[in-house]
């Protein structure tokens, strides 16, 4: 039952997660590119992140808790050895790879967002998303026995 009830807390902060993410990318990227101002984008994700951060707290801790019911521990992440362990690490690195995304867009894109293309964070919203939403689809393949 403790299983059921962090995946449930799991699939709704993924909800938040996922969806905030393919909302931003469908409706106002388009209309950044649109009007050629990145304002709705900023005031998005000024409303997005008081939601968006915690959702995304609540994956990382969720995902470890599952992954520790599946005996999947930290001397186990990135071994590859059985399917589960694989979804676990492929996620884990998808992870990585977003937050060293976020890092940059936020230490150096926006920044310098007037010096540069707008479409490299454009780029970097679509990145994120198609990896939130692969990490989705990674954690579906574990009703089926994983990979």
């Amino acid at each position: 039952m403790r299983h059921q009830i962090i995946l449930i807390i799991h699939l709704l902060a993924a909800t938040v997660w996922v969806g905030g993410h393919l909302i931003l990318l469908f409706k106002y990227v388009p209309k950044a590119i649109i009007s050629k101002s990145l304002e709705e984008l900023s005031s998005f994700r000024k409303n997005f992140e008081p939601v968006g951060m915690p959702s995304l707290f609540i994956l990382i801790i969720t995902g470890i808790l599952m992954a520790y019911d599946f005996d999947v521990t930290i001397d186990k992440w990135f071994l590859f050895k059985n399917s589960i362990e694989k979804i676990v690490s492929i996620k884990l690195i998808l992870l990585f790879i977003s937050l060293t995304l976020a890092f940059i867009t936020l230490k150096f894109i926006l920044p310098s967002i007037n010096k540069i293309s707008p479409y490299i964070l454009y780029f970097i919203i679509f990145l994120v998303t198609t990896i939130a939403v692969t990490m989705l689809i990674l954690g579906s393949l574990v009703r089926r026995g994983g990979l």
